[in-house]
């Protein structure tokens, strides 16, 4: 699993996610993502890349998620495939965290 952060216009922080969030790969984003948590008003999780995403991967997006939301800062998630999307929409996390696969309009959803 790969983490990168780049900064967007508008104070937008775009993490990207590269590999399986399973529990290995939970492991090595988890404390990054909460750093960057800790700081950023504008999350967007860029998912292209994440081709499988298990229950500790479920927790490493949503408890950071909930750090930015309970600041009043907002996160949205970007294009999950297919599979991902199954489990984020059949866990419920998509009620918490809106799903984009447009970058236009998760981008929007920030503003």
């Amino acid at each position: 699993m790969q983490i990168s952060t780049d900064e967007m216009p508008g104070g937008i922080t775009r993490v990207a996610l590269d590999g399986r969030m399973d529990i290995a790969g939970a492991a090595v984003v988890d404390l990054k993502m909460n750093l960057i948590a800790g700081s950023a008003k504008k999350l967007l999780i860029d998912l292209q890349k994440v081709d499988f995403l298990g229950s500790m991967g479920l927790r490493s997006i949503v408890l950071p998620a909930r750090a930015v939301n309970s600041r009043g800062g907002k996160v949205v998630l970007f294009a999950p495939n297919a599979m991902v999307e199954s489990v984020l929409k059949t866990s419920g996390i998509d009620s918490l965290l809106p799903i984009h696969r447009d970058l236009d309009a998760a981008v929007a959803a920030l503003a």
